[in-house]
Parts: structure tokens; C-alpha cells; sequence
């Protein structure tokens, strides 16, 4: 029989992680204040805004609108646009598209303010090389590792629904990267649901073995968000940084072998695997058209029919920033 979500309980949940992560981030993203300050949170596969960050472009870019840059890491996407709502960072790097509706859910003020056209096939569940697992239907009752709330998540949820299942038929496991892909290489999780470039790593360094990617499952968008606040604000800075991004995803995809030389050493992988990863996405910066939209709207609706997310959300009510 299936528990009863109470919704009251878990927005009390979702919001509780908000103060706990107000706690846990640096001083100087929390002491920081609004004025001519941009505070940028990112993860590691925050590949466009690590770019930027790398090279000083965008404190080059916002010096003659007299606005400095802060930058603040991330472990995943939840995390991140829950600092955004408690006000620790004015914008969010790239995260996926399961994450945005985990913030609504939590009543955070956010506003959709540019996407990375789909690239289903960055993020895929993996196994051992020597598994016996073939299909998602072998995962009945086995322990499955994945992030709560990153598109994963979402991944895992359409994965196990084309074959019949659910999120209750198998066990989760909720980790971080790092523990996700510690339980998998020890065999403490039958199978492993995960992004580039922790994918390619994985599959380069461990021999993990793609059981299905996103396709025809999960378009696998990736969303910029800034506060509601900070767009009404400063839409000049987010023109800039969006201008800037689309720039830097052109260049990367023009230049896979430089842009993976000077990646690697960044995120601290090498630079063949992080082409590989690069490859798979498609860093196309366009502004969140309806199409998007309508896909969260979709993945909202997954986790609450999985009894994951605590009430219906109406995705076309939030504010969408477009540029000039």
C-alpha cells in the first residue's frame, strides 16, 4: 500500500532544506549585498559559467555598469537554486530541468531566464561493466543512486514508467556525485543515475556501461534562474551574461579539443573525458520559449503523480526574463 503524502509535512521539508543550506554557505555569499554586487552560484557541470569565470569575462563585461562578480560552487542543482531562494546568490548556472519545479514547490520567487537547448544523451543510468542487469525492468527491488530533484531524477522516473514502474519499486538511494559514484564502484547500488561529466568519467575510468540515456525519455533542457528580485533590478546585467554565455557555448562547440584542454584542468579531469562529455551537450544558449515551459510543466506533474513533490504547480504563472 502507498503512504499518503502530507504536503503541509513536505513543504515544511523542502523549506527546512532552504535554512539548513543558509547555514552551510560561505560568509561571503551570504554577507554580501544585492547592490552592484552579481552573485553567481554554479556545479561542476556549469560548463559555460566556469568558461566565463575561468577568463574574467564577465567582470570584464560588468565593469562599465559598475557591477563586481562573486562566484559560489555548488554540489548539484537542488542545493543551488535553494540558495537563490533564500537570497545567498542573485543567479544560477546552468541546472537541470527536474530541479526548477523542486523551488517552486518550495515557493521560491524565481525567474526562468534562459535555457541550453536538449541534450538527452548527458545524462544516462549506468552499471558495472560486469552486472548482470540489461534492462530498467531487471532494477525491480534493487538499490538504485541518484540526486533528489536533478534531472536524474526525472531520468529514472520515465526510465521505470515505460516499463511499467514506479519510484516505489525500486530503493532509492539519495547521493551526492561524489557518494553516488562511491556506492557504485563498491557495489552498494545495483545501478547509478548520473550527468556529464561525471558520466564520461565514470564510463572512462570505471567501465560503467549506459543501461539507458535520455533519449526519447528526458529532453534534458538546462535552466538559468536569477531572483525574481535581482531580474526586475538588473535586467541590463542579466543581457550581458546572457550574451556572454551564448558566446562561450558558440566557442566550445567550435573548438572541442581546445575547449576540453583548458576545461580538464579546471574541473580536474582529463581532457579526453571531458570532451567526450562536452560532445553530448548541445551548450546552445536560446531564451526559455514555450516548448521548455511546457516541459516542466510535464516533470512537475511526474513528481507529483510519484507523490515526490507536494501540490500541482502552474509553470506558465512564473516570470520568464527575455532579452531585448
Amino acid at each position: 500500500m502507498s503512504r499518503r503524502l502530507d504536503p503541509a509535512a513536505t513543504r515544511r521539508q523542502l523549506l527546512g532544506l532552504s535554512l539548513g543550506l543558509a547555514a552551510a554557505l560561505p560568509l561571503a555569499a551570504r554577507a554580501a549585498g544585492p547592490a552592484d554586487k552579481l552573485r553567481i552560484g554554479f556545479q561542476k557541470s556549469s560548463t559555460l559559467m566556469i568558461f566565463l569565470k575561468s577568463r574574467g569575462t564577465l567582470e570584464k563585461a560588468l565593469a562599465p555598469l559598475n557591477v563586481a562578480v562573486s562566484w559560489h560552487e555548488f554540489t548539484s542543482g537542488l542545493p543551488l537554486l535553494e540558495a537563490l531562494n533564500i537570497g545567498a546568490i542573485d543567479l544560477s548556472a546552468d541546472v537541470a530541468d527536474a530541479v526548477p519545479p523542486f523551488a517552486l514547490a518550495a515557493g521560491a520567487k524565481l525567474t526562468y531566464v534562459a535555457i541550453e537547448t536538449p541534450s538527452p544523451q548527458a545524462q544516462a543510468i549506468v552499471v558495472r561493466n560486469n552486472s548482470p542487469v540489461t534492462s530498467v525492468a531487471q532494477l525491480k527491488g534493487q538499490k538504485v543512486a541518484f540526486a533528489k530533484g536533478a534531472g536524474a531524477h526525472f531520468l529514472l522516473l520515465e526510465a521505470l514508467a515505460a516499463q511499467g514502474l514506479s519510484v516505489r519499486d525500486i530503493e532509492p538511494a539519495y547521493l551526492s556525485p561524489a557518494d553516488g559514484r562511491a556506492a557504485f564502484e563498491g557495489g552498494n547500488v545495483a545501478a547509478w543515475v548520473i550527468w556529464d561529466p561525471f558520466l564520461a568519467a565514470v564510463q572512462r575510468q570505471a567501465g560503467a556501461r549506459i543501461l539507458v540515456d535520455g533519449t526519447r525519455l528526458s529532453a534534458y533542457r538546462r535552466f538559468y534562474l536569477a531572483a525574481t528580485a535581482y531580474t526586475q533590478r538588473r535586467s541590463d546585467v542579466l543581457a550581458t551574461v546572457y550574451a556572454e554565455l551564448q558566446r562561450a557555448g558558440e566557442w566550445i562547440k567550435q573548438n572541442p579539443g581546445p575547449a576540453a584542454e583548458w576545461h580538464a584542468p579546471v574541473i580536474g579531469l582529463d581532457a579526453a573525458t571531458v570532451e567526450a562529455a562536452n560532445l553530448r551537450r548541445s551548450y546552445r544558449v536560446q531564451p526559455v520559449d514555450g516548448e521548455a515551459l511546457a516541459e516542466q510543466q510535464r516533470i512537475a506533474d511526474a513528481f507529483v503523480q510519484a507523490q515526490i513533490l507536494p501540490r500541482k504547480l502552474q509553470i506558465a504563472e512564473s516570470p520568464v526574463w527575455r532579452p531585448a
